[in-house]
């Protein structure tokens, strides 16, 4: 099939397209910026900017038979706006070009942070038990989840829709969460929010793409899962004293045990949004409110409706991925 993958130079885009090649399929990549990796691999790419419908409309005219809407603007801090054109007004621009272009499948990738709410724990839960959330403190997760509700209002007899909504996606290759998490431990700026003692699901990069790969497989007009969101991780949950420590020693950096009580953690988060607004400073602070709140609150699911609805099973275990992740550093 000819597919198209929107922001496949990132962590889980190159994983994406690098496995639908391997499956046989003819990849493009919608990026902001060029790839070489993708190149060595054999994905055609076309720059564009998500929130320019007309780039969109155009990149999306090639006779594609399915879309993996994987681009999104993640992160703690940055404005509203800014969040709104890549994730709300991009992911629209995505919707209108597979309507426009006649796509059948749009496999769409999420985040549990659309069900964020302050400090209320989910323990086991499903998209059928846990809510939308409310008065986020975070743009991020109020625009993902404007766009993940079109994503699923869209699916119908022409257009079938699935969200994913992988938790902590990590491993070999990973520029975003680990590298940070080095960072300030070996300057000894690390700390668990709370005891550490808070029980949270992860997902290793490959058992993140292996579900998006079921879920595409499985997707079609009518079909169990479409129209639906699913929890995705490893189905592991551990504490993030354990999960935080495990990856910082396949890394070789020092393990952390210093602690902060969640409402220092939560007032800093609030006067470093408050000092970020007003000078304001460069980059992202280092604590916000909603961060506190993720870092010191349980957070896992139950893979059980995906398992029963296209077939995902974790293939790489917490400690098997522990392994590859060593050996990638060393």
């Amino acid at each position: 099939m000819k597919i198209l993958v929107t922001g496949g130079g990132g962590f889980l885009g190159q994983a994406l397209c690098r496995g639908l090649v391997q499956r046989g399929h003819d990849v493009t990549s919608f990026n902001r910026g060029h790839y070489p990796a993708l190149d060595v691999i054999g994905v055609r790419q076309i720059a564009g900017d998500l929130a320019d419908r007309d780039a969109v409309m155009s990149a999306f005219a090639g006779g594609f038979d399915a879309v993996f809407h994987n681009a999104a603007k993640a992160g703690a801090w940055g404005s509203y706006g800014s969040y709104h054109q890549a994730n709300v007004v991009g992911t629209q621009n995505v919707l209108d070009a597979c309507r426009t272009h006649s796509i059948g499948k749009l496999v769409y990738t999420s985040t549990p942070s659309v069900t964020h709410r302050a400090t209320h724990p989910v323990e086991g839960g499903t998209a059928e038990t846990v809510p939308y959330g409310e008065n986020f403190q975070a743009p991020y997760a109020t625009t993902k989840t404007i766009a993940e509700k079109a994503v699923l209002a869209a699916n119908d007899a022409s257009l079938a829709t699935v969200a994913l909504r992988p938790r902590l996606i990590w491993g070999p290759g990973d520029q975003q969460i680990l590298p940070r998490l080095v960072e300030r431990a070996k300057a000894g700026r690390l700390r668990f929010v709370g005891d550490g003692e808070n029980l949270i699901d992860t997902t290793f990069i490959d058992n993140a793409a292996q579900a998006h790969f079921d879920a595409f497989d499985h997707l079609a007009p009518g079909a169990a899962c479409a129209g639906k969101a699913y929890f995705i991780s490893n189905g592991e949950p551990k504490t993030t004293r354990e999960t935080i420590n495990a990856l910082l020693a396949a890394a070789g950096a020092l393990l952390v045990d210093k602690t902060i009580p969640f409402r220092a953690a939560y007032l800093i988060g609030a006067v470093c949004e408050g000092l970020w607004h007003a000078l304001p400073l460069k980059g992202e602070p280092p604590m916000t409110r909603f961060l506190a709140e993720q870092l010191s609150t349980s957070h896992w699911y139950s893979m059980a409706p995906a398992t029963r609805d296209f077939g995902y099973v974790p293939k790489v275990s917490f400690a098997e991925g522990i392994d590859q992740l060593r050996a990638s550093f060393l």
